[in-house]
C-alpha cells in the first residue's frame, strides 16, 4: 500500500454554504443515530454571535466541515462531519486542528464535544487530547425512535 499524501484545504464557511454542508452531513451520519442537523438548524445557529463554520476540501471538492461556537471563553464543537468516502485520509484531524486553534486565537480556555457512544469520532477525540468528561443517556433519538447516549469531552486549550 503506498502512502499518498492529501493536501485539505480549509477556508472559513456561511449561510452560502449550507447546501454543502447538508450534502456532507446526510452522507456523513446515518439517519438511525439522530445527529445531523436540518438546514434551518444550521442557518439559524451561523446567525448567531461567536459561531464559525469551517469548510474542508480536496482538489476543490467538499470533503467536510465543523461547526463551532464560542461563549466567553468555552468553546463547543457542534459538528463535525467527514464525506464518507474521504475518511482515514486526515480531514477530521485537520477541522479539529483548525477549530483547535481558532479557539485558542479566541481565547478560549477550553473546547467541549459531545458525540454518541459507538461513534468512530471517539478515536480521533481521545487520540487529540481530549478526556471524557461525562455522558448524557439516551441524548440522542434515532429516526426509529432509539434513543442512544451521548460522551461529553472536554480539552484544556494552553
Amino acid at each position: 500500500m503506498s502512502t499518498m499524501l492529501t493536501r485539505i484545504d480549509l477556508r472559513g464557511g456561511g449561510a452560502v454554504d449550507l447546501g454543502t454542508v447538508d450534502s456532507i452531513m446526510q452522507a456523513a451520519f446515518d439517519p438511525r443515530f439522530g445527529e445531523a442537523w436540518t438546514r434551518n438548524q444550521c442557518l439559524g445557529i451561523l446567525s448567531t454571535p461567536g459561531v464559525w463554520l469551517t469548510i474542508a476540501s480536496i482538489d476543490d471538492e467538499p470533503a467536510g466541515f465543523a461547526l463551532s461556537r464560542i461563549i466567553v471563553d468555552e468553546v463547543e464543537l457542534l459538528l463535525l462531519a467527514t464525506v464518507p468516502g474521504l475518511r482515514r485520509r486526515g480531514v477530521g484531524s485537520a477541522l479539529l486542528r483548525s477549530v483547535v486553534a481558532e479557539s485558542v486565537g479566541r481565547g478560549a480556555k477550553s473546547l467541549h464535544l459531545e458525540v454518541r457512544d459507538g461513534n468512530a469520532a471517539i478515536r480521533l477525540y481521545a487520540g487529540s487530547g481530549f478526556e471524557k468528561v461525562g455522558e448524557r443517556r439516551r441524548y440522542y433519538r434515532g429516526s426509529d425512535g432509539q434513543a442512544f447516549d451521548a460522551f461529553t469531552f472536554r480539552l484544556e486549550l494552553a
